[in-house]
Parts: structure tokens; sequence; C-alpha cells
């Protein structure tokens, strides 16, 4: 970029001035003396650096091939305008270029070849040419201010290079000052067209501007070093002819805005001669006696021709100081050859008002500028007032008020005090302190003035306290004698003869003169001074004299004593606001101010001057005490304020019921009529400070009227008032916006929105955004660039960096309006409605006129590098926030805004703060900025080889800069600080994370870009407590997130090869253990700091934030990041649950909570993915207990995610590994814990069911357009929330405690069991909290499984909480949480209404098997309730094959069976559904067998039909087998909702419908199991109907009917043996198909290896097959011997079965020849009496009891 501006160009002293003051990036003290070392001849030669034109160096210019030709003549034009070597023109040219010009460099082709625009061009590097010439002079200004000033920090870099210019420097710049003002003015003649009028006089006012900086250096250096006698002669003499200025070679042109540079030649001639004459070591030799020592009693000769000099002089009034200085010095040494021409000359002065003269000078120099000249000044003036003093009598001086004018004046440099009273009183200025003592107190202003002047540090306001505090004589006049008085003969004392009250008027304090006091008396003009001997304080006199204008205060006599009363308050305002401490002495005074204002202000033409002093006391004792001064201020009704409290935000703006109090009626009818403002600055001043002293505190809701008067009554139209004085309205604009930043930049954006009542903050917000205040603050940053250049070049001083003057303040206010708007739109609550204010920042202008482009060229501003940064700032919140295009609004200048942006960016020595600006608005604008970004990107494009396009970074690409600043390889990178490395990275992150292909392709591309970027990752980092700079942290936060980027999007093996080998390097070199330690350690020292000391928390988060995504894809991607050690993964783990436990600890640190929160969630991943390789659960089980424990003491609301990160990570870890009781630390005290937990969740939870149904109810009442702005708290039944993952957990821990005790335990300590169940019934009542309902249930589940526990589950009242509600879940309507039919597994397991149904169900019978008789009632009550689902379900597997109608018919049929061993109990209670339930079993039975059987049209069932919910349910078969009906009632009855997609599967594969099928068959098998097993307990027991003759059949109802024909599957035939048959068929052909491995249904049980698998299915089939002979030997029997049956019916029956029987005998012998399983019967269920006990061994041959006994049937059958 620098080629592109033209070639590389020379330091320019206005860089060099930039890094002199410290503002560079060059800021360390070998590089400042380095640049010392290598332009000090600059500064030496000063404005002679530049030369006149001349041939020779015209010619090399033309010779030069490296600059363009247009470049070349445009130099020489500007050579011949300027009077410039052509050679420096085209370097000053390059330069402009580079740093000033506001075009692009396209753009410049253009303007070279227009003759317009290469003037204007012309005219504008004039003007850079002069501030070039002028930073020269400031340089060694700033030398010579600072080379002797012990905290400057480069005070001795600048006194080697003041050591260098010594001997030559004076010499030199009065040559140069010579030939300046004899310079002859340039014409349109000698130096072209361009040199008009107007730049005539351009021209002059720099050529007087350098003429009094040359003055000012020379006047600096004779301050430091010694002037030669014959210097001061030929200075004397040149100052003469030069008229002290004012007789400049070009005087006719020398306009009135000129005058102040004039009159600074002047003061500074007059000040180098009188420094010249070295008055201070006079005085000291004159003390001493010792005249003959001064130089000047040396050299007689030139003190005569000075004499002739000074006797010519006498005209103007620069010449009096010089001749009083001189008068002086002849008087001093040589008194008797000299006295008429010293008094002469002398007189002179006088007659010139020379101390006037000095009062001017002094004002002039300290009204802005140098600190160091003006210092230098009052020392120069304080040497010669002080000796005037102690040399000439008083009254010999003039006018004694300008004396002490003056005085003040010197002593306003703060070192004078204290060398005023370190020095004797009779001498130098102690003359004056006595002369108006004399006069006190009968003048009191006079001695105030001064003492006013002598504060200025803390032991001088002590000083004058205790002078004031002890006088001891009182003056008074009298134009007559008093009659109580004696005189004394010669009537010079007298006496007092009575005691004399001083202020009758003054109430309780009082100054009283004794009687027998004596006085001098003193005849002055026809009355009597009298000095009293008599000791008092003055404060108490002053108190007396407030007092006093206190009873005068409605009379004519207030504006005398207002005039006595105002240096008091202005003495008492000095000295508090010097030490505040003694303002408790003041105590008398300061309070009577409070009624002074309220008095003062309610006279008809109110002494403003006054009011506005009390107010500046106020302020000063509002930073001590804010809370008592606006207590008391407020009842004197000085200030705004409202008659009723202000509720709303309506009524605050609006003004209503506002008073706008004391100070608003001054203002209107005092103030703005006479253009004088001194109380309304004051009062800012004070309302500031009041808000910056109580912000936050109850009584800052007192200060809104304060602050609402200025928002609606000042800020809007104080630029329209009228004013006196030059100055002030930018002062008023500066304080409105000092205070406004004050309120928005103290106060939380957590206590914006919270109170109820408008607060400060939000007042401010809401006026600024929506009413005129807005409009002004932006017109005050619309001021633009080019004002404020204009301002400060008009400044006839703008060298002061810390200078005071009009350009400064304007600079300060534009800066605090743009820190006003950027928090206001930052604070502002987030609305639907565009405010008025975001309105006019974002509004397109035309012609590029809108405040966005107002902001954008702030960048060109050089003299103050905070306003670009803050013009950038407020661009990038604008960036954020508003929905608009800043490209747009930039226009045609965005090219040369982007230039000057990537310049200043580029360069080596501008400050870095800008810099990191710049680049965090590019980061913002990489998101919200499309436009923008391509702009700065400059990315061109071009077809590559391969039809692809190709990318290259532009000459003005940003991402030049960017690569420069993180390349790691450069040496001393200085100008790259970590901030800035920051947020060069940040840039580049933002570009990964939007995706911004074209530039991440170009950076890919570039060499060694992926090492230079990684570079930090592999540092080693001091350890926490002493990170001096948090942003390196950041830094590594940001490279890890774009490696992480990277890895994520882009194909595993399209990486980068560099990248690929860093990452490798990254592993090899054990990078990964090294920030997990650091990592760890940060975690440790937060934690032992209790994170109170720690400043980079944002720092700290994003490092741990960056490092969870890092190990988070690392984990996921192993092989890519190389983390496939075992026991690096296995420490890394432990690394992150040692920090995770250091944190969590800390329970009563917020920031120490919120990292671990973080922590907690990388902590919980990594234990999930690499559960495998953790090793010892128990080392994980310690620390996880301790954290639980340490988030269970924290802040629970803060905690709430926490806590179900931790009791997640419990689950894992539980799950892990089978363990007991003594496995796990504490494990009482931990299931307590969780417990407690949980009872407080599950209330939680109950509370906010019963609420929301209470607020939906109150929902429906409300109008529908109302819409609730208040946030809803996070729903407790949450998958992941605390409450269901605490069921979990509490589930997990139960599975441990094998026998119970634990348990039982905690539930006799708490009241959990009747808590869970009282929430569940609610939650199942209203079908509400699923997440929780499920995990209850889960967890009763778990708890039953133990005698204790499931008495006392059964004890706590289950079957109330559930048996009725449980009717809610299946009758009301599904509200979108019902199950979609899915064959897969994974969906069945999801929480559902009617999973909640089937794991009740299953609790049910848990506790029916465990309690057995105790709990039969409940089993009972709960069978009678939902005998309609229980049959609906029965019958519904024909129709519906879905995994969760299934599941239920499974989980119903296991309840029914455990039911079914209480026969006789259940037939006495429920007869008739005893029945029912047998009935339809029977059908179950029946369409399992024909589902089975027929494997295809089950598939064609599955593909067809389960794609709907249950279109028709079943009614449940009536009590005969004979008739059975079925209806079409449309109720959805199972587990499907209606209206769910029937299409068939697309992506579907056969594999995955064969898995499908098989997941089926195995749950039509269970089910079959099941049903045959509990129709077993229907049946008669074998034994006892073969042996029993006296059984009673009545008992035993039919199950089959008597068919032996195989059920076809539509047709509706009742079960019969037929359907037994062909059960126990299909049972050995599923046999015979697992042996020859056929099919893999093994699968779809579930095990994990095949042959568990294998032998599970088994013995299902074996079971099944056992239960299917039982039940048809059983019926077989009892038809046999049942008399109503016809024996027709039973010879066939016998017949019927022999033969089937025996095929399906050789059938069986086949099968266990092969070798067969076990029957499962043992194991499954409780015992079938009688023989079939035999039928369950292990080995094959045991099998034959089964054989047998079917033979022994058949042969009982045939007989």
């Amino acid at each position: 970029m620098a080629a592109a501006a033209g070639g590389p160009c020379v330091r320019s002293s206005r860089e060099l001035w930039t890094i002199l003051l410290g503002r560079s990036a060059l800021r360390e003290l070998n590089q400042i003396e380095a640049e010392l070392n290598k332009y000090w001849q600059r500064l030496l030669e000063g404005l002679s650096y530049y030369k006149p034109p001349s041939p020779s160096s015209a010619e090399r210019v033309k010779a030069n091939k490296d600059v363009a030709s247009p470049l070349k003549e445009l130099g020489l034009r500007v050579s011949k305008f300027l009077g410039l070597d052509e050679e420096q023109s085209v370097q000053l040219l390059q330069c402009y270029l580079q740093e000033d010009y506001r075009g692009t460099r396209d753009s410049l082709k253009t303007v070279l070849q227009d003759e317009r625009q290469s003037q204007a061009l012309t005219l504008k590097i004039a003007d850079y040419y002069y501030e070039e010439r002028t930073c020269i002079l400031r340089c060694v200004l700033h030398l010579l201010t600072y080379f002797q000033d012990e905290r400057h920090p480069y005070r001795a870099e600048y006194a080697d290079c003041v050591d260098k210019l010594e001997k030559e420097l004076v010499l030199k710049y009065r040559q140069q000052f010579e030939e300046l003002y004899r310079t002859e003015a340039p014409t349109w003649e000698t130096h072209g067209n361009l040199m008009t009028e107007r730049q005539v006089s351009r021209w002059l006012v720099q050529c007087l501007r350098e003429q009094s900086m040359l003055l000012e250096i020379i006047f600096l250096y004779y301050a430091y070093f010694e002037m030669a006698p014959s210097d001061l002669l030929v200075l004397t003499k040149m100052f003469k002819e030069q008229g002290f200025g004012s007789r400049q070679t070009s005087r006719h042109l020398v306009g009135g805005t000129m005058d102040p540079f004039v009159d600074r030649i002047g003061y500074f001639s007059a000040l180098i001669l009188v420094e010249g004459m070295d008055i201070e070591s006079l005085h000291k030799y004159a003390l001493d006696d010792r005249r003959e020592l001064h130089q000047f009693a040396q050299d007689g000769l030139i003190c005569q021709d000075m004499d002739r000099a000074m006797l010519t002089l006498g005209d103007i009034p620069h010449h009096a100081p010089v001749l009083l200085a001189w008068a002086l010095l002849r008087h001093t040494l040589s008194p008797e050859e000299t006295s008429s021409v010293v008094r002469k000359i002398g007189g002179t002065a006088i007659q010139l008002n020379v101390f006037q003269y000095l009062t001017r000078l002094l004002r002039s120099l300290a009204s802005g500028g140098n600190d160091c000249t003006t210092s230098t000044a009052c020392m120069c003036v304080y040497g010669l007032l002080s000796f005037a003093l102690t040399s000439l009598e008083l009254h010999t001086l003039g006018n004694q008020q300008d004396v002490i004018d003056t005085a003040c004046e010197v002593l306003a440099d703060p070192s004078l005090p204290e060398l005023f009273w370190g020095t004797e009183p009779t001498s130098g200025l102690g003359i004056i302190l006595d002369s108006v003592c004399g006069m006190f107190p009968h003048l009191l202003s006079p001695l105030l003035q001064l003492l006013r002047a002598l504060v200025s540090g803390k032991s001088t306001a002590k000083k004058v306290y205790s002078f004031l505090d002890k006088m001891s004589f009182y003056n008074e006049l009298h134009k007559h004698k008093p009659h109580d008085v004696l005189s004394h003969e010669d009537g010079t004392l007298w006496r007092r003869q009575t005691p004399k009250l001083l202020y009758p008027l003054g109430g309780q304090t009082n100054l009283r003169i004794p009687q027998g006091t004596v006085g001098q008396v003193m005849l002055d003009d026809r009355a009597y001074l009298v000095r009293w001997e008599y000791s008092y304080s003055s404060w108490t006199l002053f108190t007396c004299e407030i007092e006093m204008l206190l009873h005068v205060v409605s009379t004519a006599d207030v504006i005398q004593h207002c005039q006595r009363v105002k240096p008091i308050i202005d003495l008492v305002h000095k000295v508090i606001s010097t030490d505040l401490s003694i303002a408790d002495c003041l105590l008398p005074i300061t309070s009577r101010i409070y009624m002074l204002l309220q008095r003062l202000t309610t006279v008809i033409s109110p002494p403003v001057n006054v009011i506005a002093s009390c107010v500046n006391c106020l302020t000063v004792l509002a930073a001590r005490n804010p809370a008592k001064v606006w207590t008391d201020l407020r009842h004197t009704g000085f200030l705004p304020f409202v008659a009723h409290p202000v509720s709303n935000m309506t009524q605050m703006i609006s003004a209503e019921g506002m008073n706008a109090g004391g100070y608003g009626s001054l203002l209107m009818n005092s103030e703005q009529p006479q253009g004088e403002y001194g109380v309304t600055i004051a009062f800012l001043r004070l309302v500031t400070t009041l808000v910056k002293g109580q912000l936050g505190s109850t009584q800052s809701q007192g200060l809104v009227p304060c602050v609402m008067f200025v928002l609606k009554e000042m800020l809007p139209s104080y630029h329209k008032w009228r004013y006196n004085s030059h100055g002030v309205r930018e002062l008023i604009g500066c304080l409105i916006l000092e205070l406004i930043h004050a309120i928005l930049n103290l106060c939380q954006e957590t206590e914006l929105h919270s109170s109820h009542t408008p607060s400060l903050p939000s007042l401010c917000i809401c006026s600024l955004a929506y009413t005129e205040a807005g409009q002004t603050v932006i017109s005050i940053m619309g001021i633009g660039v080019d004002t404020i250049d204009m301002v400060m070049a008009a400044q006839p001083r703008s060298d002061g960096p810390e200078g005071q003057g009009q350009g400064q303040l304007l600079i300060k206010t534009v800066k605090l309006a743009f820190s006003v708007t950027n928090n206001v739109i930052r604070l502002k609550p987030p609305s639907n409605v565009v405010s008025p204010l975001e309105q006019a920042l974002t509004q397109h202008g035309a012609h590029g006129n809108n405040l966005i482009a107002v902001l954008a060229k702030y960048i060109y501003h050089r003299h103050d590098p905070a306003l670009p940064r803050l013009a950038i700032q407020l661009l990038k919140r604008l960036a954020t926030v508003a929905p608009m295009s800043v490209y747009a609004c930039l226009g045609s200048d965005a090219a040369a805004i982007r230039d000057a942006f990537l310049t200043r960016l580029q360069s080596k020595i501008e400050d870095m703060r800008i810099k990191v600006m710049i680049l965090e608005f590019l980061t913002v604008a990489v998101e919200t900025q499309p436009g923008l970004i391509e702009l700065f990107l400059n990315l061109e494009v071009k077809d590559g080889s391969n039809g692809s396009k190709e990318f290259s970074l532009g000459v003005w690409s940003c991402l030049h800069v960017v690569l420069e600043l993180i390349d790691s390889q450069q040496q001393d990178r200085y100008w790259c600080p970590p901030l800035l490395h920051r947020a060069a990275i940040a840039f580049l992150h933002a570009l990964w994370q939007d995706r911004r292909d074209s530039a991440m392709l170009v950076l890919r591309t570039k060499p060694k870009f992926w090492e230079n970027l990684t570079s930090p990752l592999f540092g080693t980092l001091s350890p926490p407590s002493e990170t001096s700079e948090p942003s390196v942290l950041e830094t590594c936060a940001l490279i890890m997130k774009i490696i992480c980027l990277e890895i994520y999007y882009v194909v595993k093996g399209s990486l980068d090869q560099s990248l690929k080998d860093t990452l490798k390097k990254f592993s090899s070199e054990k990078r990964f253990a090294y920030w997990s330690g650091y990592v760890k350690s940060l975690a440790v020292y937060m934690a032992d700091t209790e994170g109170s000391s720690c400043t980079s928390l944002l720092e700290y988060q994003m490092l741990v934030s960056a490092w969870r995504i890092l190990l988070i894809i690392a984990a996921s991607h192993a092989d890519v990041m190389h983390l496939t050690d075992m026991a690096v993964r296995r420490q890394l783990f432990l690394d992150v649950l040692d920090g995770t436990k250091a944190l969590l600890l800390v329970a009563a640190s917020v920031n120490c909570l919120r990292l671990g929160s973080m922590m907690c969630t990388l902590l919980l991943i990594l234990l999930r993915q690499w559960k495998r390789e953790l090793g010892a659960v128990e080392k994980i089980l310690g620390p996880l207990t301790e954290i639980l424990e340490g988030v269970l003491q924290a802040d629970q609301q803060l905690m709430e995610k926490t806590k179900a990160k931790v009791f997640s990570a419990f689950i894992t870890v539980l799950q892990m590994k089978e363990l007991r009781v003594g496995d796990i630390p504490q494990y009482s005290q931990l299931v307590l814990n969780v417990c407690e937990t949980l009872q407080e969740e599950v209330i939680a939870l109950f509370d906010q069911t019963r609420h929301s149904l209470a607020s939906d109810s109150a929902a429906e009442d409300k109008d529908s357009m109302e819409t609730d702005d208040c946030p809803r708290p996070r729903h407790k039944d949450q998958r992941d929330g605390v409450c269901v993952l605490g069921l979990h957990l509490a589930k997990e821990l139960c599975e441990v405690d094998e026998d119970g005790d634990s348990w039982l335990q905690v539930t006799r300590r708490l009241p959990i069991l009747p808590t869970l169940l009282t929430t569940l019934e609610v939650s199942l009542r209203m079908k509400q909290n699923l997440h929780f309902t499920e995990a209850a249930l889960h967890l009763l589940l778990t708890l039953a499984r133990t005698q204790q526990g499931a008495t006392a589950v059964a004890g706590a009242g289950i079957t109330q909480s559930i048996c009725l509600p449980l009717l809610s879940v299946y009758q009301l309507s599904s509200n979108g949480t019902g199950q979609t039919p899915s064959t897969s597994r994974k969906s069945l397991d999801a929480p559902s209404w009617p999973g909640v149904y089937r794991l009740s169900m299953s609790l049910m019978e848990r506790l029916l098997k465990t309690l057995r008789y105790n709990f039969l009632t409940e089993a009972l009550d709960f069978v009678g309730v939902h005998q309609e689902r229980t049959l609906q379900c029965l019958n519904a597997v024909k129709t519906v094959q879905s995994l969760a109608c299934l599941e239920e018919a499974d989980h119903t049929v296991g309840f029914i069976l455990q039911l079914s061993h209480f026969r006789k109990e259940w037939h006495f209670h429920l007869p008739q559904l005893m029945r029912d339930v047998q009935v339809n079993l029977g059908y179950l039975c029946q369409a399992c067998t024909s589902l089975l059987h027929s494997r295809k049209m089950l598939q064609h069932y599955l593909q067809n039909k389960n794609g709907d919910g249950l279109p028709s349910a079943v009614t449940p078969r009536a009590q005969r087998p004979s008739t059975t009906t079925t209806t079409t009632t449309t109720t959805t009855a199972l587990a499907t909702p209606a209206g769910c997609s029937s299409k068939q599967p697309t992506a579907d594969t056969e594999a995955s419908e064969q898995r499908a099928l098989h997941t089926v068959q195995y749950g039509l098998l269970k089910i079959l199991s099941r049903t045959l097993a509990a129709l077993r307990h229907f049946t008669p027991d074998v034994c006892q109907i073969l042996l029993d003759q006296s059984l009673d059949l009545a008992e035993y109802n039919f199950l089959f009917a008597l068919s032996f024909t195989t059920p076809t599957f539509d047709s509706e035939v009742a079960p019969s043996f037929g359907t037994l048959l062909a059960t126990v068929n299909v049972a050995l052909n599923m046999l015979g198909e697992l042996d020859k491995k056929k099919e893999s249904l093994t699968q779809a049980v579930g095990l994990s290896t095949q042959a568990e698998g294998t032998r599970t299915l088994k013995s299902l089939l074996m079971f099944t097959m056992e239960n299917c002979f039982y039940l048809l030997i059983s019926q077989a029997v009892r038809y046999l011997r049942d008399p109503a049956v016809h024996p027709r019916d039973k010879q066939r029956m016998k017949q019927e079965l022999s033969s089937e029987l025996s095929t399906l005998l050789s059938s069986l012998s086949r099968y266990f020849r092969r070798g067969a399983p076990s029957s499962p019967a043992a194991g499954v269920l409780p015992s079938p009496q009688g023989k079939a006990t035999s039928l369950s061994k292990a080995s094959p041959e045991s099998q034959e009891p089964l054989i047998q006994l079917v033979q022994a049937f058949v042969r009982h059958v045939q007989r």
C-alpha cells in the first residue's frame, strides 16, 4: 500500500510531533531516542529545513524515474506556489498523499488531469505544508518544555537532544525570525495565479504564527540558559526595529483577525528582554550586597548602549515591562550615575500602565497553550514584580489595584504561592499583602483577591486559613469622630470607652470590640482610618457579613453588600476546592450558603455572579457529601422540582407538574436577556457532581426534575441563546453532555429496566431517542472534521497537546456526543418502533452528507486520536444495531474512506487504539455489512485454468495488514502489541464464522498462514496470577475457534496440509496437556481469589468456552486432531473434573459459578464421549459428589442448569459400570441430597402446574389482543431439567441399593413419596408434565423391586394417585404429545402419554408381584377402572401391530398374568370382567398365532395399515365365545393418535423392513407366551382334574371351542383347540428356522450376542409350546368330564386330538433328537403345579417327560 501511495516517503514533521507526544506506537525510551537521533538536525535547522527552489533541484526531480510524471508536474507547481525546493515539494506531495489526501489513488489521476481540481489540491497541500512547518517548531517547544521535568518519562532522551541543539539553536532561530518579519508577501506574479488575496492572508497568518512560535522557543531557551549582555542589545535593537511585532514588512496586509498573533509577538519580545536582564539573580545579589557579580555590572559600554536604546522606547505598551526592568537594573547597579535616566525610563513605564499590561500579557498566555510557557512567564514577571516592590515605594508604582491584579495573575503558577509563603513578609509580594491588610476589613476585596491567588496546594490553603483566622488589627473608617472614644492629645490614638458590637444585625455569631481597646488613627481624605488592636478570626467576620446580607436582602443595600460577600464566597470556594478538610472549619459560612441562594434568587434583579459563586461552593461540598448537600439544597427551591412524584416516563418527558425552581427563573429572566451564564455553568457542574456522587441511591430520583430541565429546556435550545462572550456556548454544550455522559456511564444495564419508577438513565435514553434533545446531539456530531480542523488552525496557539483552546473544547464536545449516542443506542430497550434518533443517524442523505459519512470522515482528524476512535466505535455500534448499509451511506466517498482507514491501519507509528477500533469495526461489518466488507476485502477475481474462479488480494485489501499483524516471523513487533494482535485474530475469526469463503480461500493459500495463525498456541503463558495482558488469552481462544470451524466445515480429506501438520504438531508437542493444565490452573486461580480480584473474567470465559469447543471437536474428530491416546484423554478429563470442582465449590462467587457451569458442560460431554476409556468410576464419583454439594449450596436460580448437568453426569457415571452401595462414597448422604433437591423441585412443579391451570382459565377471559410482557419462567418439566434428571438419578441410585435400606431411611426422613404422588396425580389429571410423569413412574417402578420399597410406595397411596387420574391420559384429547407410529425402538422409548399408561400398568404388575395379597384390592380396583382400555388393548393386536400397541398389550397381559394368580378373589369381585378377559385372551392368542404363522400377511399389514392410528376400536368380546361382534366406533383407543401419514416409507430399504418385521414378531411372541401363561391359571390344574374327582368344574369356564380346524386370519371364529394346535405348529416351525439360522430374528431380542438371543428365543418358544400342551390337555379333560357335553362330541374330540397330537409328537421327537432348549417357565413364571415342573430341566434328555406327558394323554384319550 505504501507503494500505491506513491513510493516511500521520509518521516513527516507531524509524525515526529505525534511520536514525541507519545501518541504513536513508538513509546519505548529507545524508540524515542532513535527518532531524536535521526531527526535532531531537522529540529536544529527549524524552518530553514525547507529550502527555496533551485534549478539543480528541478533537474533532479525531472530525472527521477521513481516518481510518476503527473506527480512531478504537480510537485513543480507546488514548488512555485510555496516557494519551496522542488525535491522537497515532491516529497511533501508524497507525504500529503500518504497522510492527508482524501481521495483514492485512482481518483488522483483525474484530479491531476483536471485544472480546477489540481488547483484545489495544491491549496490543500499548502495547508499541509504550513502545518509541517509549525510541527517542527512544536517539536522543539515540546523538548524545551519537558527536558528538565523529572516527571516526564522521556526526560533523559529530550535532555540529550537539547544538549545537541543548545549551541546553535537560538542563533539559527533568531535569523529565521528576522527573515520572516522582513519577508515580502507573495504575489501572483511571483507565486502563480493561485496566490489570491485570501491565500496571501493565509500565508501572513502562518508567518505571524511562526514568528510567535520562534519567539516562544527563544524565550523558553533563555529561561534555561543565560543570555549574554551583547545578545540582549542585539535583540533589543531587533525588536525595536520590528516594533515588537507591529512593524512587519507586510504590515499593510495585517487584518483584525491577526491581532492576537501580533500581540503574542509583542508579549514574547518583551518577556525575552526582561528574562535577558536576569532580574531574579539581580535581586539575590542586591539582598546579599554583591551587585558587582551581576553580568551587567561588568559591561559598562553595553549598559550605555542599552540606556540609549531604552530612551527611544516608550511609544507602545509592549515597552513598559522592558523599561521597568531596565530602570530597576540600572538603579540597582549604579544608582548615582543614572538617576535621571532611571527616573525617566521608570516614569515612562508607569505611564504606560506597566502592571495593567503585565496582567493582560499573563491572561493572554494562560488562555490556552503551553503550560510551561505560561509558568515560565509567571516566574519572569514574579521576579520583576518582587524586585520592583522591594526596591521602590508601593505608592510610586501607580494604581495599587493594578499591582494586585498582576500579582494575582503571577500567582496562578502553582509553585509561586509556595515560594511566597516561604519568603520574608517584608519583601517582594509580602509588601502588597501587608498593604492590603492595612485596609481590612474596611476594604475586603483586595486582601481576599490576593489570598485567593495565594492558595495553590493543601499547605498553602491551610496557611491562608490560619492567616485569616488570627487577625490582630481591625481597620474601620469614620467620617466623624464617635462620641464613645477617648482621643490622645495629638489625635493619633483612640481608646474605646464602651464595647462595640461590630454587626448589630449579625445574630448569634458576632464580633465585639471590648472596652479599652486602643486604635491608631490616620487622617485620609477628611476621614479617620482607625486601626484597632483587636484580635479576631476573619472567618467569623465573614459569617457576620453573610448574615448581614441575609438581613438586607430585600433593601436597596443588597448590591453593595453583595460586592463585599462575593470575594468571601470565592475565597471559600478556592480554599475548600484545594483542601476539602478545611470545609469542616468553615461550616458556619457554608451552611449559610443555602439560605443565601434562596434569598438572592428572589431579589428583583438577582446578583447573578454571587449566586454562581455560591453554587460553585456547593459543587465542591457535593463531591464530598452529596446526600447532605442534596437534602439541604432541596429545601431552598433553587433547583427544578416536581409537585407530585412522577410515576411513568410519559409524565416525565412531558415535564408535567414540573417547576423550574429558582434557577429556572434566573435563567429565563436574568441570564438569557443579559447573555451571561455564570449560574448555568455552575448549575450544570453541581448537578453532574450530585449525579456522580449518588447515582443508584434512592435520592437520585430527586435529581430527575433537574436532569429533565436540562434535557427539555436547555439542550434543545442552548445554541440559540444570546451570548456576550466567545466560547461560553461551546462550554455549556460540553457541560450538558458531560452530565448525560456521567448518568449513562455510571448506570448498570441491570438497573436500567428493573425499577418500576423511571430512573435517570432511562430518562436520558428516552429523551435523547424520542425528543428534540437527540437532534441537538446529532447536530453536534455532524460538525464534521473540516470545521474542527478550521477552528484548530485559527487558534493563535494550537501547539499544546493539553491546551484548553476553542478547538480542544469543540473536540471534547464532539467526543462526548459520540459517547452519549453510543450509550443511548446500547442501553435503549428493544422496540419495534425506530426512534427519531436512530432514524436521523441512519437515513441516507443526498451527496453523502448523511451522518454516517460524516462519522466515517472523522478518520481524517489528526489532532486527537480519541476523536476518530470514538467515531469508529459509534459506527461499529450502528453497523450492529441499525438496519442500514454503511456502504450505501458512504456513497462515492466509500473507496477513499476505505483507503484512509487502511492507511491508518497499516501505519507503523499510528496509535494502537485506533487500529484496534478499526479492526473491531471491520469484525462487526463481516456479519452485518456485506457491501462494506467486500470493499475492505478488495478481492480480485479471475477465471482459473479449470473454469473455476480464482481470488487474489487487491492492492487495497485489509487482509494485507491482517496477515502482517499475525506474522510471527517478523522481528521487533513493537507495532503489533497483544491487543492489536487480538483484534486481527478476531477479524479472521469473524470471516470464518460468517463463512466468507472467497476470503478464506485466499487466506488458506497464503504461505505459512496456519503456522502464523496458530503460533500463540505453541507459546508458554505466564501463570494466571501474573498475567498482565489478558488479551493473549482471548487471542488463543479465537484461534482455537477458527481451527474448530475449519475442521467442522471442511471435509476431512480437504484440510490444508499445513493445517494437518499444525494439528499433528499440536498433539506431538503435548499442547493438549499444556492447555488442559492451563485451563485447570485458571479455574484454580479463580477459585483461590473467589473471582473477586479477577479483572479479566471475560477473557477467562472466552478461553474456557473455546477450549470446550476444541475438546468437543477433538473428541468427535479424534483422528484429525490426533487425540487418540487414551492416557491423554483420561488426563484431559480429570483436569476438567478438577477445574470444575475447584470453581463450583466457591458457592459465594457468581463469577466462579458461571465459569464452573461452562466447564461442567464440557465435563458432561467428555464423560459421554469417552466413558469407556476413563478407567475407575470411583475416581470420578468422589469429585462429582463434592461438586454436587457445592452446587446445592450456591444460588439455586443461577445453578439451575448446572445442577441438571451434574445430575446428568452422575447418571452417566452410574450407568458405566454396575456398582454396589459400598462403591459410592457417602452414598446415603448423596441419596439424601438428591431427594432433598427433588422434594423442592417437585413442590415447585406442583405449584407451577396449579398456577398455570389457574392462569389458563383466567386467560380464557382475557382479550385475545392482550400480550403478556413479562417473560415466563422456564417450565420445570423439561426433559433436561433438574426435576426430571433428578428423578432419573434417584432411579439409578435406587438400582444400586439392592435391599433398599438407604431408600427406606430417606423416605422416613423426607416426605418425598407423598409429594411425588400428589404431583403425579395433578399431572395425570391435567395431562401435563409428561417428562416428569414418566421419570417419576420409572423411579417408583425401580423402588417397587424390593419388598420394603414396594410397601413404601403402596403405603404412600399409589392407587389413589394413579388409578382414576390415569383415565385422563387416554380420554382427554391428545395435545400433540402423542406417539407417531414407528417401528423404531428409539421413538417408542421417547416420552409419550401412552407410554405413561404402559408404565403405570408395569408398576401395578410389579407391586402385585412383590406384595401379592397386600396389594390385591388395589390391583382389582385398577383393573376394574381401566377394564375398557384393557379389553380394547387385547383386541387391538389383531388390527394394529405398531410397537406401541404391542408394548401396551405386552404390559397388559403381564398385569393380567399376575392377577390371574388370584383367580378366586378376582372372580368374587369382578366376575364379568374376568370372563371377558378370559374370552379376549383366547382371541389374542389366536390373533398372535395367525400373525406369526403368515409372515407375508404380517408384512403387508405393517406396510399398509400401521400408518394409521386405530381406525376402529375393537370392542371387547362378549362372554360367550359363539357370539362375537365388532363395531366400528371412532374413539382413538390405543397407542397412536389418528392423522399420521400412511404413506409407505420411501427411503427405507428392505433390510430395515425386515428388522421392523422381526421386532413385531418378537413382540407378538412375548405377548403370546404371556397370554398362554395367564390362560393356564384359568384352566384346571392337570393333575387335579385327572386325579381329583371332587373338583368343581363350574369354577372353570371353557376357554377353547371344540373345533380342530386351523382358523383363518380374517374370520371371526372363536378360539378353539385348532388354535392351540396351530400355535404349537408355529412354535415348532420357528424353532426349526432358528436352528437353520435362516432368519435374524435374534437381533430383535436386543441382547449383545447372537447366541444369547437364540437361547432366549428358544426358551420362549419352548415355554409357549409347553403352555399350549398344558392348556390343551387341561381343557380336553375339562370337556371330557363335563356331563353337559354330548358324548358324540367327546368321541369326535378324542379322535381328532389323538391324530393331531400324534402328528405333533413325531415332529417334536424329531426336534428333540437334534437337541432342544429348556423351557423358561420356571424362571419367568410361577411354576405350574404338578408334573409340569419336571418339564423344565436343562439337558436334552430331560425334555422327554414333555413327550411322555403328551403320549400318556394320547393313550388316555384313545381309551
